[in-house]
């Protein structure tokens, strides 16, 4: 009676809630709410039969049936760790006299893919099929295809498969242009295997920054180990993004997966078919973000462009002019908003052509023309140079707590630059700005300070109530401080 009771007063709560919400909203709008839940039904029907399962399989030495050197040193070790009698074992035949040892293919992983075109190119991830000796492609209808690796790419985690099929069902790719935050999306792959399991939920984020040159799309839709390489779809049934990454604490599903935008996917994908990589834009500077406090004391404005940390000896940027220190805000007329854009749009040019580049320096902008190159393979991170020796006739000032002293033709020489004073010591506002000793400054107050003398007289003339900016370079980079003094 107790419960029943219960139930009644909870559905009475609810049902005055109810009441209370039709007060406020007409019921055309609650029946446009209730007829706005999307239906996934007819998407399912329709993009389904183009998703694959790809399963890998790698070669592996097979293990003798007639035992093995191995398997006696793990009997031997059972006995010993229970202090039971050691058995006689016959020795085994010289190992010239065994059968050769055979290979035998073992699953290495699985994944999911989906038709790109009818005559059986099929997209999915290169984390997928990597290091795959065999790629098997299972299509809905059960059918199974030894697949080709037309080529992988793992700077944007895209690869092409080929299947010997024709007249299989291909996808529509939608304009990623289109797709808003917000906005419904569905996911099919295989999770665990399990093969055409449908997930949806809705845009997170567009432009993710997780990655030297894409920008992902964020969703709450639900991936797991095996929806990588599967499509993310949009209401319209088109595929706008191909499932890749997942943050999580626990190897699980936490609500934010990534996905590699259709319109970067089909650039790859095109390079792959006609020749089986992808060639990438590179003009040969190191960059690092601009940070409001940065922005504000140079006279930028707002923290936007690429601050360039260092420049390639020989690369395209040296040969353009682009200094340490500039900050990049513009290439070929778009505006680079954070540094993670540079590399991106820098990446999609095409390697021989001619290029525009605006920077920000010393309080104002100037235009160059580079000439882009091919990206090459990633290089070890140089070491940087050893500690200098303090010069035995130094000069020295201290300002803002910054002691400095001037450059040698030897220390100009090893670091590779034209001028500039070497920190001797860094205290007080200087230390907490983040200077040591070693470091060479290269610019302060905007003004490009080439000797001691020349920074003694910048140093004079600037207010000590402003904030002094100090462009300085520590090993093989370049980068910003901002002092303020009294703090």
């Amino acid at each position: 009676m107790t419960h029943h009771t219960f139930s009644i007063r909870r559905w009475g709560i609810a049902a005055m809630l109810f009441a209370t919400a039709a007060t406020f909203l007409p019921v055309s709008t609650v029946s446009a709410q209730v007829r706005a839940l999307p239906d996934f039904t007819d998407l399912v029907d329709q993009v389904g039969p183009s998703v694959v399962n790809i399963r890998t399989l790698e070669k592996v030495a097979a293990r003798s049936s007639q035992g093995g050197g191995a398997n006696e040193e793990e009997m031997l070790e059972f006995f010993r760790r229970f202090g039971l009698p050691i058995p006689n074992i016959p020795k085994q035949a010289p190992r010239q006299n065994r059968p050769q040892q055979q290979e035998e293919e073992q699953p290495r992983g699985v994944g999911s893919g989906f038709i790109l075109t009818s005559d059986g190119v099929i997209m999915t991830n290169a984390h997928v099929v990597e290091g795959a000796d065999e790629v098997i492609v299972t299509l809905t209808d059960k059918r199974e295809f030894k697949a080709k690796i037309l080529g992988a790419d793992k700077r944007s985690d895209v690869a092409v498969v080929k299947i010997e099929a024709t007249g299989i069902p291909a996808v529509k790719v939608g304009d990623v242009n289109r797709l808003r935050v917000g906005e419904w999306v569905m996911a099919i792959g295989s999770p665990f295997g399990l093969e055409n399991t449908v997930t949806a939920g809705i845009v997170s984020a567009k432009q993710r920054d997780t990655g030297d040159f894409l920008p992902f799309i964020q969703t709450d839709v639900a991936i797991n180990p095996g929806n990588s390489g599967g499509p993310l779809i949009n209401m319209r049934g088109e595929v706008v993004g191909i499932n890749s990454q997942i943050y999580s604490r626990s190897g699980g599903f936490m609500g934010i997966s990534f996905s590699i935008p259709m319109d970067e996917a089909v650039r790859v994908s095109d390079q792959l078919r006609a020749s089986g990589r992808v060639s990438r834009g590179r003009i040969g500077v190191q960059i690092d973000q601009v940070s409001k406090e940065v922005a504000e004391s140079i006279g930028l404005g707002k923290p936007t462009g690429a601050l360039v940390r260092g420049v390639e000896s020989g690369s395209p940027a040296e040969k353009a002019g682009v200094e340490a220190g500039d900050i990049i805000t513009r290439f070929d007329g778009k505006v680079i908003e954070k540094s993670s854009d540079l590399p991106r749009i820098v990446g999609g040019t095409k390697p021989g052509t001619k290029s525009s580049l605006t920077v920000f320096r010393r309080g104002g902008s100037k235009e160059l023309q580079v000439v882009i190159a091919e990206i090459e393979a990633d290089k070890p991170v140089a070491k940087a140079p050893a500690k200098e020796e303090r010069p035995a006739t130094s000069l020295s000032t201290q300002v803002y707590g910054l002691t400095v002293s001037a450059l040698t033709e030897a220390q100009k020489k090893e670091a590779g630059v034209r001028g500039g004073v070497r920190v001797e010591a860094a205290t007080d506002a200087a230390a907490r700005a983040g200077l040591r000793e070693g470091d060479i400054v290269l610019q302060v107050a905007n003004s490009e300070v080439l000797t001691l003398k020349e920074f003694d007289a910048v140093i004079a003339k600037h207010d000590k109530t402003k904030a002094l900016n100090v462009l300085f370079r520590r090993g093989d980079w370049t980068q910003y401080a901002v002092i303020r003094a009294g703090r």
